[in-house]
């Protein structure tokens, strides 16, 4: 399936200019230091815009970046650069393609209608993240996990094709529709969309998703079904009474309790949780749990859970203690009151890496004497070891394109504020401590036997700079390792001009 058009079938009506009164708005995403100033914003409605929108950022010379949520962190799209601003939002569709057995899915869509229309409408779901408003379009290409992916794997597992806005060496744009196939001629295309990253091959118009050993054509079956009813823990301790020790026992015991629990076929699997290590000016330090109610033994492996958290700490004191038992669709929506508030009226930085095994204890105490220092006052400091491994674990790091298959917590670092006059204090602090914790590799997590690298939907451009990265491992091995060759020559054969390009793209192989 192809289509093309030229620039002249670009309307007003999608097209947005500096002088329209949207303009402003429709420039910034999440990250409040990061506002581009794009010539043109295209608000494209179908396939067709979107190649019309392409087609007129190519005539123009223009660099085109694409947006769905507007979650990037880094300044990837909101960047002075860009000329020609692709916005997807409007591009919500859901529904069910019988012709291929799959669900379709456009880029606009969020998480928050995603998890709603296919549990509502056919009682199924997929294992993204707990984020609501986060858009399906960068989030499916960056691999996508969540809370149930210890159960499920990652979101591109379920990916069986991916319609796809590309631009020909003669500079033609067209929508290409890529699949799993083993005789799909574009099979190259669907692959490097199962974690290749966003913004790197095309414009993303149409996602079909199935899971992999599906049979039939009943929807109901065709992808899984959401646990019945969950339970829900909230724990937290007090700064006040955790002593270093403590503090380094309760993340040992929280990372040694995921060593134990995410093999294949492990009932801890059906457990997810996220470790908050708050700064000390948040009060406490936070644990969210997950467990599916209806797994057998659940309330055993749960308790055995909560049970290693507090092994051998001296005072295990607990501040907060809620317990919630409820229906899974609901527990989807009240698990993000402790993810996602207020993302999109702050300034931020993130930075991140996959963990296989635990930080040594010189690196927990590091992250102490960071998280308790007098020196630094923002409550939204924190780190935060989010449970994955389990079922994303069991394919290949070459099936897909996400390479990290070894990993069972992901690290995210964050810290925000409000003050632009406070951004060098803020990034010097999440800087400093993040690469003190990792100076045994040069300020970043090199794969090896504790790190499994990092995650593309978490974009950290200071892997690109010797101050931050003094390690001499090229940023594209933390998120891509041996599979980065392969997406170079991809990357070759579809954006041979080199139309798709950001501060974290990928680079074309030499042909």
């Amino acid at each position: 399936m192809e289509s093309t058009a030229q620039s002249g079938t670009v309307t007003e009506r999608i097209r947005v200019g500096k002088d329209d009164f949207r303009y402003t708005d429709l420039t910034r995403g999440c990250n409040q230091r990061f506002i581009g100033r794009p010539d043109y914003v295209y608000m494209v409605n179908c396939t067709e815009e979107t190649v019309s929108a392409v087609q007129a950022g190519v005539d123009a010379g223009a660099r085109i970046a694409v947006r769905s949520g507007g979650h990037c962190q880094e300044q990837l799209v909101d960047s002075p650069e860009v000329g020609a601003l692709i916005d997807m939002s409007a591009m919500r569709g859901i529904g069910f393609d019988a012709e291929r057995r799959a669900f379709m899915v456009e880029p606009g869509v969020q998480l928050g209608e995603l998890y709603r229309t296919l549990f509502k409408r056919w009682g199924v779901t997929v294992p993204g993240g707990s984020c609501p408003s986060v858009g399906v379009g960068g989030h499916v290409v960056g691999g996508a996990y969540g809370p149930l992916s210890r159960r499920l794997g990652y979101v591109v597992d379920y990916l069986c094709a991916v319609e796809v806005v590309v631009v020909d060496a003669d500079g033609t744009a067209r929508a290409v529709v890529a699949s799993n196939a083993p005789d799909d001629p574009n099979r190259d295309l669907w692959w490097a969309h199962t974690g290749g990253g966003g913004g790197n091959f095309g414009v993303v118009t149409r996602y079909w998703l199935r899971s992999p050993d599906a049979l039939g054509d009943d929807p109901r079956e065709l992808l899984p079904r959401p646990p019945h009813s969950v339970h829900l823990r909230y724990v937290a301790w007090p700064w006040a009474t955790l002593s270093e020790a403590d503090f380094v026992r309760l993340i040992k015991n929280h990372v040694g309790w995921y060593e134990r629990n995410s093999g294949p076929g492990s009932p801890g699997l059906a457990l997810y949780s996220g470790m908050l290590l708050t700064h000390k000016s948040a009060g406490g330090v936070v644990v969210n749990i997950q467990m599916d109610a209806t797994e057998p033994g659940a309330e055993q492996v749960l308790a055995e859970y909560l049970e290693a958290l507090a092994e051998g700490m001296e005072t295990p004191q607990v501040m907060l203690q809620e317990h919630h038992a409820m229906p899974w669709f609901r527990a989807s929506l009240w698990s993000v009151l402790y993810t996602s508030a207020g993302l999109e009226t702050q300034r931020s930085k993130i930075k991140a890496a996959d963990m296989r095994t635990c930080y040594s204890d010189e690196q927990l105490s590091t992250c102490y004497r960071w998280l308790t220092s007098d020196d630094y006052d923002n409550p939204s400091g924190s780190l935060m070891l989010v449970g994955c491994g389990g079922k994303a674990n069991t394919v290949p790091p070459d099936a897909t394109a996400i390479p990290q298959r070894s990993s069972i917590l992901k690290l995210v670092y964050s810290t925000s504020w409000t003050n632009p006059a406070d951004d060098d204090k803020h990034l010097a602090w999440i800087r400093a401590w993040y690469g003190e914790v990792h100076k045994a590799t040069g300020g970043v997590p090199v794969p090896d036997d504790v790190m499994d690298g990092t995650y593309i939907n978490n974009p950290d451009t200071d892997l690109l700079d010797p101050r931050w990265n003094s390690s001499g491992v090229p940023w594209h091995t933390f998120y891509y390792k041996d599979n980065y060759p392969r997406l170079r020559r991809i990357k070759a054969r579809w954006d041979p001009r080199g139309v798709f390009t950001h501060a974290l793209s990928i680079e074309p192989a030499d042909v």
